[in-house]
C-alpha cells in the first residue's frame, strides 16, 4: 500500500506543477488547438472563448504517470512487473499516436488532424502488439499477464483462442480509447470521468492484491498476475490525471488533446484486460459508453431515417445546443459517472461476499 501512495504522490506533484510550466511553454511557441465553427451546413457550440488554448495537455499526465509509477519502483528498489510494463506500453503508444494527430490540429491548424483510418492503424499497430505479449512472459505459476478467458469480476469459463482473443484485446482498447476521446470535448469532462474510473481500479488493484491466490489458493481469491504493481500504475495515472484536472476545469488553461485521451483510454483497458474484468467496463468506464452510443445513435438514426437522434452529436454538445452552460454539463456528468463507478465497484465487491 505505501508504493501506491507513493506512485500517487509523485503523479500527482509533476503533474500538477508541470502542467503550468507546460502550458508557459506552449502559449510562448503559439502551440494552440485550431477551433472548430459552424459552417452554414453544420452547426457548432461556440467555443470561440477558447481559441488560444493550448494543447498538448496529455504530455503532463504521461509525465506524472511515468514519474510515479518507476519512481515508487525506485523508492523500494523493486523491479516493475511485466504486466505494470505492458501497462506503460499501452499508454505511452497510444499517447503517441495522440500526440501524431495533435501535431496536424497544431502545427497544421487542422482541426481534424489525423485521418481517421491512419488513426485506427495506429491504434491497431500498438493494440495487436500488446495483446499478443499480454498472453506471454508467465510466471511461476504459469500466470501471464492477460487471460484468453472473456471476463466479469474474474475468469469466465469462456476461453477464446488465440486468434479471437487477439481480436478481443483489439476491440476493447480501440472502443474504450475512442470513447474517452470523443467524451474529450468540454473542460475537464474527460479528464474528471477518467480519474473516478482510474480511482475504481485503484481500489479494485489493491482488493486483488490482498485477496490474490498466490498467497493461498482458496475458493474466492483472485487468480490475477501482478495487482500490486497493477494498483501503483493505476494510482500513479489517476493522480497524474488529478493534477492536471486542476488546470483542465472550466475555463480550462490547457486541452488534453488526443495525447491524453488515447493514453487514458489505453491505461483503462489495459486495467481492464489484465485485472481480469473486462466486462465491468461498461459500468467503470460507464459515460464514456454512453457517450459513444450518442454518438453510434445518431449516425443510425441519420443514415436509416434521414433525421437526427440529437442537436448534435457527442452528447454533451446536444445539451450545449439546448443552452446548458458548459460547466453545468460537466458537473452533472461527472455525478452519472460518480454513480456508474460506484454501483461497479459495488457489483464487483458483492460477487467476492456472494463466494
Amino acid at each position: 500500500m505505501r508504493l501506491v501512495l507513493i506512485a500517487a504522490g509523485l503523479g500527482l506533484f509533476v503533474s500538477l506543477l508541470g502542467t503550468p510550466l507546460l502550458i508557459r511553454f506552449l502559449r510562448r511557441h503559439g502551440y494552440s488547438q485550431a477551433i472548430r465553427v459552424s459552417t452554414e451546413g453544420e452547426l457548432y457550440p461556440e467555443h470561440e472563448g477558447k481559441r488560444g488554448t493550448p494543447s498538448m495537455g496529455g504530455l503532463a499526465i504521461l509525465a506524472g504517470l511515468l514519474v510515479g509509477y518507476f519512481g515508487a519502483h525506485l523508492a523500494a528498489w523493486r523491479a516493475p512487473s511485466v504486466s505494470g510494463l505492458l501497462a506503460i506500453y499501452l499508454t505511452v503508444g497510444l499517447g503517441c499516436v495522440g500526440m501524431a494527430d495533435d501535431y496536424l490540429k497544431i502545427f497544421k491548424q487542422r482541426s481534424t488532424g489525423v485521418r481517421a483510418r491512419t488513426k485506427l492503424l495506429g491504434q491497431a499497430v500498438v493494440a495487436l502488439s500488446f495483446a499478443y505479449f499480454a498472453v506471454h512472459f508467465p510466471d511461476a505459476d504459469g500466470r501471464t499477464p492477460a487471460s484468453h478467458a472473456i471476463s466479469l469480476v474474474r475468469n469466465t469459463g469462456l476461453v477464446l483462442p488465440t486468434v479471437l482473443f487477439v481480436l478481443w484485446v483489439w476491440f476493447l482498447i480501440t472502443a474504450t480509447t475512442n470513447s474517452v476521446n470523443l467524451t474529450d470535448g468540454l473542460d475537464g469532462l474527460a479528464a474528471g470521468a477518467s480519474v473516478m474510473t482510474l480511482g475504481a481500479y485503484t481500489l479494485v488493484s489493491v482488493w486483488q492484491y490482498g485477496q490474490n491466490c498466490a498467497f493461498g489458493e482458496v475458493a474466492n481469491c483472485y487468480d490475477v498476475r501482478d495487482p500490486l504493481d497493477l494498483a501503483i500504475f493505476a494510482a500513479a495515472a489517476a493522480a497524474a490525471c488529478f493534477g492536471f484536472l486542476w488546470w483542465n476545469t472550466a475555463p480550462a488553461s490547457i486541452f488534453m488533446g488526443d495525447t491524453g485521451s488515447l493514453a487514458l483510454g489505453g491505461a483503462i483497458a489495459a486495467l481492464a484486460i489484465m485485472s481480469r474484468t473486462q466486462l465491468l467496463l461498461p459500468l467503470l468506464a460507464g459515460l464514456f459508453l454512453i457517450i459513444t452510443l450518442s454518438v453510434i445513435g445518431q449516425v443510425g438514426s441519420y443514415k436509416l431515417t434521414g433525421k437526427r437522434m440529437f442537436r448534435m452529436a457527442p452528447l454533451h454538445h446536444h445539451f450545449e445546443m439546448l443552452g446548458w452552460q458548459e460547466i453545468q454539463i460537466v458537473v452533472r456528468f461527472w455525478i452519472i459517472q460518480g454513480l456508474l463507478v460506484a454501483l461497479g465497484l459495488g457489483f464487483f465487491y458483492a460477487e467476492w461476499v456472494r463466494q
